[in-house]
């Protein structure tokens, strides 16, 4: 979202500036400051774009069977929590399958975080209250599947 916009901006910027050599301006104080923004604007570009990249964690639960949906609903509430208390999460998202496939094999919860670096994920996997969910999920959970990768465009 932020590239869009940035991008959005530079090509503003950009026409803007040929605009100004086009119509003849004779300030040249005029074009170095269009010109500055327009740098201003591609440089910010290309750091927001090379920083785009992030690392993506998810995690999806099948419950045993005889699970309550008053215990899914409590395990939901402290994996929804943990953004809040764990400040390394830099992105949270959680839903339930609602494909219409059938290939979910009884997994129904999928939780997604992002995290902005390696570091950041060291840091949450080990978390007291990250632990302090594992003991929240343990007795109701059946299978769980996790999967990390860096984002690509």
């Amino acid at each position: 979202m932020i590239a869009a916009n940035v991008s959005t901006a530079q090509a503003s910027c950009r026409t803007r500036f040929q605009s100004i050599l086009l119509l003849g301006i004779n300030s040249t104080y005029m074009k170095i400051k269009f010109l500055a923004l327009f740098l201003t604007f591609f440089a910010f570009g290309a750091m927001a774009q090379k920083n785009d990249k992030v690392l993506r964690h998810v995690v999806l639960f099948k419950f045993k069977d005889n699970t309550t949906p008053a215990q899914i609903k409590q395990v939901e509430d402290a994996f929804r929590k943990l953004p809040t208390q764990i400040k390394q999460i830099k992105g949270f998202e959680w839903g339930t399958n609602n494909s219409p496939e059938g290939l979910a094999q009884g997994f129904t919860h999928c939780f997604f975080l992002t995290f902005n670096s390696e570091e950041d994920r060291a840091i949450y996997l080990p978390h007291p209250d990250h632990k302090a969910f594992g003991k929240v999920l343990g007795p109701y959970l059946d299978k769980v599947l996790v999967v990390d990768y860096w984002t690509q465009k």
